[in-house]
């Protein structure tokens, strides 16, 4: 699933190329496409025509398109979900699924879907901790790379879950923006453990632990963010090269870059943890 900085990643290109366009008409290729938008293809399509977009937003892995009539439309990429700046002459993509048109004649905007994971859905905007959100994301903290972003806040959150403290850092109600891969990263620069009880983290170690999965991010967003395959791309149709400096995620195996002890993967929510078993030891005692 894409994290924050492949979700900035895209959210910078859609800022780029379509805030300040106004909306002629839409299509809907594949129903499953809107399948979150439960009044249907025809409602989708005839409130989006006519309507002007005023710029592209994130809040940790979420984007929307904000719109002139206080609306947003929320994308969900899901597994394969992309969005793809195109010229009309463009031939349509094998799993085109939504196409927007725009009154000036430029590029499309195109939702391509391959798994059809992801979709897209109208959402009424509504203020949330004085930022307008989607209504269906305003319970989403804010995320690490936020200017309004507080610390100390996360610290305090972080501490006050009696779980694994990975699993506090990938609720999205406490901290945003952070997923499975970066988690990881996060954790091996913070030399803690996964299973750590998060209530159990001094809070040095919960603001060094926020601080690398900054840190981390910001190095993978200057990298286009992490590109596994041809899923993961900008609105250009562009990956990524950020798996390249991954130093825990995926590396099974291998040596540990700090100490040269292989890399271990274990079992983690239905998907994978890994870390190094020397740099960050096992708790003796975990819930």
């Amino acid at each position: 699933m894409p994290e924050l900085p492949e979700v900035e990643v895209v959210r910078a290109g859609l800022q780029e190329h379509v805030a300040g366009r106004t909306i002629a008409e839409v299509e809907v290729l594949h129903p499953r496409a809107i399948r979150r938008h439960v009044l249907g293809a025809a409602d989708f399509t005839g409130r989006l025509a006519g309507v002007r977009i005023v710029a592209a937003r994130r809040r940790g892995k979420y984007l929307w398109l904000e719109l002139a009539d206080h609306s947003a439309v929320l994308a969900h990429l899901g597994m394969s979900g992309q969005m793809r700046v195109q010229p009309e002459t463009a031939a349509d993509e094998k799993h085109l699924r939504v196409r927007m048109r725009f009154d000036d004649d430029g590029p499309e905007l195109r939702f391509v879907d391959q798994r059809t994971f992801g979709g897209l859905a109208l959402a009424d905007l509504v203020e949330s901790d004085g930022t307008l959100l989607p209504e269906t994301i305003a319970h989403i903290a804010r995320d690490p790379m936020d200017p309004a972003f507080d610390p100390r806040h996360g610290v305090r959150a972080l501490r006050s879950r009696r779980t694994e403290v990975k699993r506090a850092l990938l609720d999205q109600t406490l901290v945003s923006g952070v997923g499975n891969i970066y988690a990881d990263e996060a954790l091996w620069r913070s030399r803690l453990h996964w299973a750590r009880p998060a209530d159990r983290l001094t809070a040095a170690q919960a603001r060094t632990l926020l601080e690398s999965a900054t840190e981390v991010m910001n190095e993978a967003l200057r990298a286009g963010g992490t590109s596994f395959d041809a899923l993961y791309v900008n609105v250009n149709g562009q990956s990524g090269y950020f798996d390249r400096a991954l130093d825990a995620y995926g590396q099974e195996g291998l040596p540990c870059r700090r100490c040269g002890t292989p890399i271990r993967r274990d079992p983690f929510m239905n998907r994978s943890s890994f870390s190094c078993p020397r740099c960050q030891p096992r708790p003796r005692r975990t819930r």
